[in-house]
């Protein structure tokens, strides 16, 4: 029976596939004992892409909403409406009143990586919402401000440490995140195994939290005191030693006074861990032979989710562990630009400019999805009134669900490229649905750059298009030309000033492969079948290892381009040229964190949980991905039960400021007590959707519980853990 490679695209652990094909189906998937990165792990959702690829619900033509009824269309009717509807609409009310929206699928594919910053381009909107504002923009905020590039995240080097501290994480439920590793469970493991120490931060006993020589249930939203006073005792004892990183620090003495106040002791009754634990973590931590301190969405989704992540690369750093084998370093991805000399850079700005609205500041070009709704139904100039969504179901994922559907129904156009109507894009006038993933090529542009070890892979379609389908890439080119006022060029003019645009730049930069070359004879070295395969191409030769795609294909199973090496001061671009560690946002959000110190806590606070058979709102609709451990419901600590009066499998009202639900409750210890555990992503009740397998399992919008006015300040970001809520049972 004939197989085929195919890099997994259902999470962010990128494991390597063999499907097997009968004819131009896919009928089964197993791991890929070859794969240079996963050597054949293989977690359920990867063994349910066949299923996950043949969905019945997903969409095969175009919809074009006609009379108020989303009717099937061809795509040249589909573009067509397309380029009729928005242009008039920028030409006028100005590029801002369109606003995009992308989710988090979208980085999993090709097409997703490379044509959304030129349709941003095209569109000259600053009307941008994604799905990092509601997980990881903290960290890419953080790490600008440190390092002068918002995608320079450090990973902890989980085959090489000998100590990980792990704040919010529960990788052996989510494979991990901004930390690309198949088999995560099996490295924590192997840690283990050869003597190291693993300490789990998190207010629930994970799957993770069991596996840890030290699991310490945190009270939630109290991850950057906690840090803070670790931070505070590596100065208190003169544990520090920045190692090779000396003199390329500058903030030291400043972060120094910046943590006085927060003592263990100081911080203790906030966190509800005591002083001497919290000091005896700091001490180990400087002790380990080689450390890393990791933070993910338990730490990120909160209050002072950035200094938080700020806070986990400050103690990198002081313990001499940051860029360091064993500690936590930088990957270096095949598609990134040859490396420059080091020396200063731009910097990273925040604020450049703000939502119309309510003034949030941008970070990384970015505006809070959590203030989407109110910039489509606040009139004024500068109005939302179309938008385009692309892999985003932010009805589901951002607070306050409600609003906003009620909100896309008074746009005055909208289009999605999205395989399926969800609970968002039943709003579009347009539906543009992409293929299957077994018929589009893949690479990891985004994951790589998070890698725990430096690989290139690229897997081809693995069965022909389909009869009546548009290749992923070739639906955004279109789109790009359909609203930029080009409408009815060839796709391939989008990919051609693409490849001329970054060579024109390429060929003047001494530091680049292309450097003095002639733009037109390098583009025409170049290999693919596609306009999106040269531009692989094109990144990969300018990368810094000098691969070409025709080298990929010749190498199925991957690339092994070795264990992650320090880059530090290379990769550095702040003005200074070195790690910055007090930039003045970050100082200035502290008294914030100082005020914390004194907060009465909240009696009772939720928290969200993911789940092996999920990935947010987007796997629901797999049979053999709907069940199991993969429920919807609200995990209550027997004390907390008997208090409130709560019975096991029976149901509860859970209500917030922004609305109630009604959901069914599991007692459990696995959550400690005065916190309860609502998982994120559910809610497929809403009429006009097509997900039958969801819809039969519709769970509740954990969201709904928020009017999207709790925000991290600096980043944009939703608190989505750690917020008040009153639980009573329904008699």
């Amino acid at each position: 029976m004939p197989t085929a490679p195919r890099i997994c695209p259902l999470c962010e652990a990128t494991c390597g596939l063999t499907l097997t094909i009968e004819g131009t189906r896919v009928t089964g998937a197993r791991g890929d004992r070859d794969d240079v990165f996963s050597q054949g792990f293989i977690c359920p959702k990867g063994a349910s892409f066949g299923e996950v690829d043949s969905d019945p619900d997903r969409l095969r033509t175009p919809l074009v909403r006609k009379d108020g009824v989303l009717q099937e269309a061809t795509w040249a009717e589909a573009f067509d409406t397309v380029a009729a509807r928005i242009r008039p609409l920028v030409d006028a009310h100005g590029p801002n009143a369109v606003g995009i929206v992308l989710g988090n699928p979208n980085v999993h594919t090709m097409a997703g990586a490379l044509y959304p910053p030129l349709l941003i381009g095209a569109l000259r909107t600053r009307n941008l919402f994604t799905a990092s504002t509601l997980d990881q923009m903290p960290k890419h905020v953080s790490s600008g401000l440190l390092f002068g590039d918002p995608f320079a995240v450090p990973v902890p080097d989980l085959d090489r440490t000998a100590h990980l501290l792990m704040l919010g994480a529960n990788p052996l439920e989510s494979n991990g995140s901004l930390c690309t590793a198949p088999d995560f469970p099996g490295k924590l493991k192997a840690l283990r195994k050869r003597g190291g120490t693993l300490t789990v931060v998190d207010p629930r006993r994970t799957r993770t939290a069991r596996l840890a020589d030290r699991h310490l249930p945190i009270r939630p939203g109290a991850d950057a005191l906690f840090l803070a006073a670790l931070t505070h005792t590596l100065f208190d004892e003169d544990l520090t030693d920045l190692g090779a990183l000396d003199g390329h620090v500058e903030g030291v003495e400043e972060v120094r006074e910046a943590v006085r106040e927060f003592t263990p002791e100081a911080v203790a009754a906030a966190c509800d861990l005591d002083a001497l634990t919290i000091r005896t973590v700091a001490r180990e931590l400087a002790a380990a032979p080689s450390a890393a301190v990791y933070g993910r969405i338990g730490s990120s989704t909160v209050s002072h989710g950035t200094l938080a992540s700020w806070l986990v690369d400050v103690l990198n750093v002081l313990t001499g562990n940051l860029d360091r084998p064993g500690g936590a370093l930088f990957p270096l991805s095949a598609t990134t630009p040859a490396p420059r000399p080091a020396g200063p850079g731009k910097g990273f700005a925040l604020g450049r400019w703000t939502s119309r609205v309510s003034g949030h500041p941008e970070a990384k070009g970015e505006l809070p999805m959590a203030a989407l709704a109110e910039e489509i139904e606040t009139e004024g100039e500068g109005r939302i009134r179309a938008l385009i969504t692309i892999a985003g179901n932010p009805v589901l994922s951002a607070p306050d669900g409600r609003r906003l559907d009620a909100a896309l129904e008074a746009l005055d156009f909208m289009v999605a490229v999205d395989p399926y109507l969800n609970e968002t894009t039943r709003h579009a006038d347009v539906v543009l649905p992409p293929p299957p993933p077994s018929q589009s090529a893949h690479f990891d542009f985004a994951f790589n750059g998070f890698a725990v070890h430096n690989q290139a892979r690229f897997t081809p379609a693995a069965v022909p298009l389909e009869e009546g389908r548009m290749d992923e890439c070739e639906i955004h080119a279109r789109l790009v030309l359909a609203v930029s006022g080009m409408h009815g060029a060839s796709p391939s003019a989008v990919d051609d000033l693409a490849i001329e645009t970054t060579l024109a730049k390429a060929v003047t930069q001494e530091y680049s492969p292309a450097h003095g070359a002639d733009p037109r004879a390098f583009a025409a070295t170049l290999t693919g079948a596609t306009g999106a395969e040269r531009r692989l191409d094109l990144m990969l030769r300018l990368g810094p290892y000098g691969l070409t795609l025709d080298a990929l294909r010749e190498q199925p199973h991957g690339v092994d381009l070795g264990p992650l090496m320090p880059r530090v001061p290379q990769l550095l671009k702040t003005r200074s040229g070195r790690i910055e560690l007090l930039p003045e946002p970050l100082a200035a959000d502290l008294p914030r964190l100082r005020a914390a110190l004194d907060t009465r806590p909240d009696a009772l606070v939720l928290v969200g949980r993911r789940h092996l058979r999920s990935n947010n709102s987007w796997l629901h609709n797999a049979p053999s991905l709907n069940g199991g451990s993969n429920r919807c419901t609200l995990q209550v600590h027997p004390d907390d039960a008997d208090r409130l009066g709560l019975a096991d499998g029976k149901p509860a009202r859970i209500s917030a400021e922004g609305g109630e639900l009604d959901v069914e409750v599991e007692i459990t210890d696995a959550v400690r007590s005065g916190v309860v555990s609502l998982p994120h992503g559910w809610g497929h009740d809403r009429p006009g959707t097509r997900l039958t397998v969801a819809a039969a399992r519709p769970g509740v919008n954990v969201n709904q519980l928020l009017d999207g006015s709790r925000l991290d300040p600096l980043s944009g970001t939703a608190v989505l853990n750690g917020f008040p809520v009153v639980v009573s049972p329904l008699l």
